[in-house]
């Protein structure tokens, strides 16, 4: 019930309860997601930052180590010997020798395990002589672009032979002449790939996510396999170069087939390098999301909780409640011996509401007694006025059947006089049965054919009786004499009119309803008269039909005698029209036993 005290109950309980807590709860899962989200991105970024700032520190000592070497005194007299072609051929070896030992020694000294290689323009490298150099990508880049800083490649021209089967990484510097500035080639200085490698690799963000070092170009400088991430990788690439000039670092959001990303990224501005960490927003937030889901699983858990509190107060103040209003609907119906059953049994406790539901109870039997007590005294009223009524009835009747007798007698007619007597007798054995007040339909038809057979003998043919009686309805049981005063009446008024009377009679079952219907062409009635008739019936009460000295006795009758017997269950359909004719249906249960 929507209405119910136990649904307003519920309803205070989630408005005070239920909401604000809900409202906690969301807020604070918004707020705290906020902070942690905060974090997350905070600490991915110190990531890539330290990753950062480790390669810049390696690139800076990289790139000390070329201005050593290139200031060095074997590097400066092998530059000058080479210089001069006026060197024997044993000096200028010699130089060579030199500077080959220094790159060895300084490569050996160096815990970043760092080798140094010199090439002139003229020749090749000093360790293996080999101008194959030439036809590698790094140095078309630096000779055609000016990149210093190589990607990851193979490096034959190694002094450890170690070296020559590592992929490394690499700082081109000019090879110069201090003193005249004279360009003969370029220094490479190397340090493995696997330095940074190792330490990019290891940064995951989530379960799948990843770094990359790359060129503005999208190349990876550390010969990483972007794989799956390369798309991604390189749209946020492409967004950096769009819209963050002069910002090193920051974070950009991504959507990529139905998929959002986050790549957090890093600039390399010496290196015109770049650190892009890509991840899927999903994994990245997991944590966030596992906090939601234990905020909502806790939440649900104390909103259980909370219900089933609202719900076991509620429960006891409207239970007791509804099982007296349950109880009431049965009082109110007559019905005490139900609400009896479904009074709510006292508690223990002397509660307001036990209190209330113990003096309905012990009201209930009083009441019950009263009405009880009342009751056999309105019957036993009743039933003496519907005796008076059906008594009312056989005076009336029997006197107008003798005068028809008599009519006979007087015109000599011995043998309708015998079976109109006949007839008589079985219409007095019928009315004499005191048996029971309910009787057929087949009966009360049979009586009323008699009945009809007394006044045919009279009128002849200014009689016409026609009788329809449904052969379902023959079965079922009628108070006893409701149509012999309606088919009197009938015939009264149509002769009155001066034609012949048409009745008709009908007995049909429609449902679980008997219509019984009275049909003639006479005088008809006025709607006052009907208005009249039927507000006389309205009272319930036969008293008022007993004390009636004026027309339509025979139908206030019935009438009032089918209202006493069948209460609410009879329904009539009383239709007039002056010198036209009425119809009367009586629509009584239909009663099989």
């Amino acid at each position: 019930m929507p209405y119910s005290l136990r649904s307003r109950l519920m309803l205070s309980f989630s408005i005070l309860l239920i909401i604000p807590f809900t409202a906690v709860v969301f807020i604070l899962s918004k707020e705290s997601a906020k902070q942690i989200q905060s974090s997350i991105e905070t600490s991915t970024l110190q990531t890539i930052d330290q990753f950062a700032s480790h390669a810049d520190t390696l690139l800076l000592q990289i790139e000390d180590t070329g201005k050593q070497v290139l200031s060095s005194p074997f590097t400066q007299q092998w530059i000058t010997t080479s210089l001069n072609g006026s060197g024997t051929a044993g000096e200028r070896y010699l130089a060579m020798q030199q500077l080959r030992n220094f790159f060895s020694s300084y490569a050996i000294n160096n815990s970043n395990i760092i080798s140094i290689s010199a090439f002139r323009d003229d020749g090749g490298g000093i360790w293996t002589q080999d101008r194959s150099y030439k036809d590698r990508e790094w140095y078309k880049q630096y000779m055609h672009m000016n990149i210093r800083w190589t990607g990851a490649h193979h490096d034959p021209d190694q002094s450890d032979e170690s070296m020559r089967g590592r992929e490394v990484n690499s700082l081109v510097v000019p090879l110069v002449q201090l003193q005249s500035l004279s360009n003969i080639g370029f220094l490479k200085i190397n340090y493995p790939t696997s330095l940074l490698r190792s330490d990019i690799d290891k940064i995951r963000f989530g379960s799948s996510g990843r770094a990359f070092l790359l060129t503005e170009e999208g190349t990876s400088v550390l010969d990483q396999n972007l794989g799956d991430s390369k798309q991604v990788v390189s749209e946020g690439l492409a967004y950096v170069k769009a819209h963050s000039t002069g910002i090193i670092s920051g974070i950009i959001p991504l959507r990529q087939k139905d998929r959002d990303y986050l790549l957090f990224y890093r600039k390399l501005p010496a290196q015109n390098w770049i650190i892009i960490g890509e991840v899927p927003e999903a994994e990245l937030y997991a944590k966030i999301t596992r906090i939601k889901q234990t905020l909502l699983l806790g939440s649900l858990g104390l909103l259980v909780v909370v219900i089933a509190v609202a719900l076991w107060l509620s429960i006891g103040i409207t239970r007791p409640l509804s099982a007296m209003a349950r109880a009431m609907r049965h009082v109110k119906h007559g019905r005490f011996d139900l609400a009896l059953q479904h009074m709510p049994k006292a508690g223990k406790r002397q509660s307001e509401v036990n209190y209330v539901a113990s003096v309905f109870e012990q009201m209930t039997h009083r009441l019950k007694y009263l009405i009880e007590t009342e009751f056999e005294t309105d019957l036993r009223r009743k039933n003496a006025e519907y005796k008076a009524l059906l008594l009312q009835i056989n005076p009336h009747f029997y006197y107008n059947t003798l005068e028809i007798i008599g009519g006979l007698a007087a015109m000599k007619q011995e043998e309708l006089v015998m079976d109109a007597t006949e007839a008589l007798a079985k219409m007095m054995r019928y009315s004499l049965r005191l048996d029971s007040d309910l009787v057929k339909v087949s009966e009360e038809m049979g009586y009323i054919r008699d009945y009809l057979f007394i006044l045919h003998l009279r009128h002849q043919d200014n009689l016409n009786v026609t009788i329809h009686c449904d052969p379902q309805t023959e079965s079922l049981h009628i108070a006893k004499f409701i149509l012999q005063p309606l088919v009197e009446n009938a015939i009264k008024y149509s002769l009155e009119k001066g034609d012949t009377a048409e009745i008709t009679i009908s007995s049909e079952l429609r449902g679980n309803q008997l219509w019984l219907t009275i049909e003639d062409n006479g005088i008809g009635m006025s709607e006052e008269l009907i208005r009249s008739v039927l507000a006389d019936t309205e009272l319930r009460s036969g008293v008022g039909i007993l004390n009636d000295k004026g027309n339509s006795i025979g139908l206030r009758n019935v009438l009032s005698r089918c209202r006493l017997y069948y209460g609410d269950l009879f329904e009539v359909n009383l239709k007039s029209e002056l010198n036209v004719g009425t119809s009367i249906t009586l629509k009584l249960p239909a009663v099989r036993s």
